[in-house]
Order: structure tokens, then C-alpha cells, then sequence
């Protein structure tokens, strides 16, 4: 089961970094994150508790299954909703909680963590700062239990999930809540989905008119794109150096593509 909050507040710590791009950028995530589980041999389905519409239609196509988040009432009333949704068809089906954002995740390093789990009645794998859950399992006929959220490690195994050590599955650790957590995981390698999507919000400074503040920047397929004053100012620059490395948000696709942002690059 992977819990998404609706993409206009998802991630909100990575605003200050990508600004408008975050939810997009949540999506990605998200997208890589079921991709990478439903790859995994020891993953019967996967089941996303979304209220959010486009994400329920994008993450459908790649073959997970919806579950409305009737309850309304925070990530662990969602995650009991979908193990409840899970075992209404399938009664015995050993369950587990992931989060959304490891776009990084590997299947075979999913697979052994699973495997790993399976062995207890409940399991849980730390994240890479050691402080939260990226997974929580329950075997057939156990309850899930999640107490996700802030120091989530602390109370899976106060609660009795025993914690999973395993070394070399850095990609199921690696959940993306800053900066620095993103570049973290673009240097482990991010699924297509965050990889086409975190391209779209890097360039070059091609040109720069101090006069007028516009200019054009390089995507890095070598298309040149201008942008004007506004979006320039919008980055909160004094100037721009032809050869840096910029981040850019962007409106419409294709010749219509326009800049509305251009700033230093910061991920």
C-alpha cells in the first residue's frame, strides 16, 4: 500500500527548493515508487490510498489500484483503510505500508527486504536518516499498526515490529523530503518518471542583458529557450553568468513551452 497526500500539499518541505515544480515532482516520486513495486516478484499488487484525481488516472496506468482516502483522517487511518481494502478480496494476503517518495527504488532491493520481513509477524525498515519508516509489514492475519510520521522508527519497534538490518538497500531507505535528500537520490539513480521530470527543471544560462534582465537558457538536450524579466525576477537574482547551472519552472509544453522562473540551481 503506498499513501499519497494530494499533490497541491505533497512535499510541502521541498517547496522552497522547487516551488511550483513540487507537485509535479510528487507525482514523479510516486510514479517511480509503484513502478519500482509492482516490478518486484514478491508484490502481488499495489494499492494507492489517493484522493487526488490526476494521481489516481497516472498511477492506474502504470497498473496500481485506487482506494479512495475515506477516512480523511492522516496516513495511518489511510494505510489501516487500504489493508482493510486489501483483505476484503483477499483475506490472508500478508500486507505492507511504503511510502511514495523513493524514486530511487530498486525491485531487487524491495525483494529483499521483503523476504527479510516475511520471516515476522511484523517488520519495519528504517529510513536513511535513521530516524523514520520507509516500510512496514504485517504477516497474514496480523494487524498493520503503522505509527508513521516524525520519529516513526522509535515507535514501529516500541510497538513490537521487529527492524529489518540489512545493508545494500539503500533505494527502499532513500525517501526524498529536502534538497538534499533529492540530490541524494538522483546520485543512487531515480526512475524515469523523477528522472524526465527533475530534467524539465534544469538548464544552462545560454545568454543574459543586464539592461533588460532576459535572456535564454540551454535545456540539456540543447534546445534554447528564451525567458524575460519576469520570470527572471521571479528567481530573485541580481545577475546571471552564461555557463551556470540554473533551475527553471515552466509553463505549456513543446514550441509553447515559456519560463516562468529562472533561479541558481539548488538540488
Amino acid at each position: 500500500m503506498v499513501p499519497l497526500k494530494p499533490l497541491a500539499v505533497a512535499k510541502s518541505r521541498l517547496a522552497a527548493a522547487v516551488g511550483a515544480s513540487r507537485p509535479g515532482l510528487a507525482l514523479a516520486f510516486a510514479q517511480d515508487t509503484v513502478a519500482g513495486a509492482l516490478a518486484c516478484t514478491a508484490v502481488t499488487d499495489v494499492v494507492v490510498v489517493t484522493d487526488d484525481r490526476t494521481a489516481a488516472a497516472e498511477l492506474t496506468r502504470l497498473g496500481a489500484r485506487i482506494v479512495p482516502d475515506a477516512p480523511g483522517a492522516g496516513l495511518d487511518a489511510a494505510l489501516d483503510h487500504g489493508a482493510r481494502a486489501v483483505r476484503a478480496a483477499r483475506p490472508r494476503a500478508a500486507v505492507a505500508a511504503l511510502n511514495a517518495d523513493l524514486p530511487a527504488l530498486r525491485p531487487s532491493e524491495l525483494l529483499r527486504v521483503l523476504d527479510n520481513a516475511a520471516a515476522f509477524p511484523r517488520a519495519f525498515l528504517a529510513d536513511a536518516a535513521g530516524i523514520g519508516t520507509t516500510l512496514l509489514s504485517a504477516a497474514p492475519g496480523v494487524e498493520l499498526g503503522p505509527a508513521f510520521g516524525g520519529r516513526s522508527r522509535a515507535r514501529h519497534s516500541a510497538s513490537g515490529a521487529v527492524e529489518i538490518a540489512l545493508a545494500g538497500v539503500d533505494s527502499v531507505r532513500r525517501d526524498v523530503d529536502t534538497a538534499a535528500d533529492l540530490r541524494t537520490a538522483l546520485i543512487l539513480g531515480v526512475g524515469r518518471h523523477t528522472a524526465r521530470y527533475s530534467a524539465r527543471m534544469q538548464a544552462t544560462a545560454y545568454t543574459y542583458d543586464s539592461e533588460t534582465r532576459s535572456g535564454s537558457v540551454l535545456l540539456d538536450d540543447g534546445t534554447p529557450v528564451p525567458f524575460e524579466a519576469p520570470a527572471f525576477d521571479a528567481g530573485g537574482l541580481r545577475l546571471l553568468r552564461p555557463g551556470q547551472r540554473v533551475r527553471i519552472e515552466t509553463d505549456g509544453e513543446g514550441t509553447g513551452l515559456r519560463i516562468t522562473l529562472v533561479t541558481l540551481q539548488t538540488f
